[in-house]
């Protein structure tokens, strides 16, 4: 769209980039636009947790200083990007949606937002998690009907990038963070293969499982987000060794041969609305002989195996927490702290050792289909009186197995939006937004039903 005064909250990642390296935008007023929404608005959705409008309009009138010097700019130049209040950011709180955490100011940044830094992003503000990054809901509520919850854990981060405050912006996902409140906000979410981007610096709750993902309002800002953090980090004991990023390129590209879709419903779709089951069944008819409904053998023991290893994980970092300062933990999270440390050895042990195997079983469904189609969530967003994030047991599965995972709002029911994601094999992350990208475009060439 046309960077005027008027739209410049309507930008995506990728479109501000080029509008400021352009100079049809500078970064000051785009991040000024940026914080006069979140003035406008949060009072109401409560995405932000920490702001501070000196601190991000400096930064932005450095972005516009260096670009003038004509020097070279990163990628993400002078475009405002928001962070999850449990990713370390110097100059910012990190309170990790926990009292006891009240007052931590990192000295640092966390490697992934050092990333974000170097790439020119300037880092506007930390969002609001859930306490601890788990399922505990947040006070952060939905942008398209503030009466229903954003998801969690990354609520924030979704509901600023929906509501326009921010063009983009970072999260987590341990189960469902990720693709769960994108598909609640009907925003695009990505969860990138475990170790392409490095979480030292983030609040670690699973080993394991932990991830650190991204919201844009589309498939080229995913793509563009993930060149500009992905890299090898050796303090990160998930991080492997890649070639140079290529995302953005392969992403836009042209798919060699038409994609095809391995339609998997996963053991808990009898938990899906039956709404959601039947606007499904739909998109599968539309994309015809492309798509195939496929059974894979031992997904309810991979669900399994991922909430035993967040429990018992869960247990071991938080716990220490427990039992300095119980009473600041929510009854909710004490429960499963206390049903987390009786997961027995062996049970987490089999989980662990588990993992590789269930992998390369999935994965050989791609020497045959392009991607995995499955929901990104149960339904829509729940309402605020159920008093829950929504289930994230459409996500977690994939999340245990390491594979890459996106959200895509192309869809609608009961008027608003559900995700549909798409997951891909391992370390073929711009090969499943290729895909992804390839879906959206499909659709919209589709004609109109009545």
């Amino acid at each position: 769209m046309a960077a005027n005064a008027g739209g410049l909250n309507e930008l995506t990642v990728t479109e501000a980039a080029r509008a400021i390296r352009d100079g049809t935008v500078t970064s000051e007023k785009l991040t000024e636009a940026c914080l006069a929404r979140i003035d406008e608005r949060d009072d109401a959705i409560g995405a932000f947790a920490h702001i501070d409008h000196e601190y991000a309009l400096k930064q932005a009138t450095v972005a516009d200083q260096i670009r003038g010097t004509g020097n070279g700019i990163g990628p993400l130049h002078g475009v405002p990007i928001a962070v999850k209040d449990i990713i370390d950011v110097a100059g910012y709180p990190n309170e990790n949606g926990c009292p006891i955490f009240s007052g931590n100011r990192p000295q640092r940044d966390a490697t992934c937002v050092a990333a974000l830094r170097s790439a020119g992003a300037i880092i506007i503000g930390k969002t609001v998690t859930t306490e601890l990054a788990l399922l505990t809901p947040s006070t952060t509520k939905n942008p398209l009907n503030t009466s229903h919850t954003p998801g969690g854990s990354s609520a924030g981060s979704a509901a600023a990038v929906a509501d326009l405050m921010v063009p983009g912006a970072v999260g987590t996902q341990t189960a469902g963070s990720v693709l769960r409140p994108a598909s609640y906000v009907g925003i695009y979410g990505f969860k990138p293969t475990s170790g392409l981007v490095s979480r030292t610096g983030v609040l670690q709750q699973s080993h394991t499982l932990d991830t650190v993902g991204y919201f844009g309002r589309s498939i080229e800002d995913l793509a563009l987000l993930t060149d500009c953090m992905a890299g090898y980090d050796a303090t990160d004991p998930a991080s492997y060794f890649a070639s140079g990023p290529n995302v953005v390129e392969l992403a836009a590209s042209k798919p060699p041969l038409t994609p095809s879709f391995a339609f998997v419903k996963t053991p808990a779709w009898d938990q899906a609305d039956p709404e959601m089951r039947e606007a499904f069944t739909e998109l599968a008819g539309e994309l015809g002989a492309q798509c195939d409904e496929i059974e894979l053998n031992g997904l309810a023991r991979v669900i399994e195996w991922q909430r035993l290893v967040q429990l018992a994980e869960n247990a071991s970092y938080y716990g220490p927490l427990q039992d300095r300062a119980r009473n600041l933990l929510s009854d909710e999270l004490n429960v499963r702290l206390d049903e987390g440390v009786k997961v027995p050895v062996r049970a987490y042990i089999e989980a662990i050792a588990s993992r590789e195997r269930a992998y390369e079983a999935i994965a050989e469904i791609f020497e045959h289909y392009s991607v995995i189609l499955t929901p990104a969530a149960p339904g829509p967003a729940p309402h605020l009186d159920e008093g829950i994030t929504g289930s994230p047991i459409f996500n977690g599965l994939w999340t245990y197995l390491g594979m890459p995972a996106v959200s895509v709002p192309i869809m609608e029911v009961n008027g608003l939006p559900v995700g549909v994601q798409l997951v891909g094999p391992r370390r073929d992350d711009g090969r499943l937004l290729r895909t992804a990208k390839w879906l959206v475009e499909h659709l919209a060439q589709q004609p109109a039903t009545a």
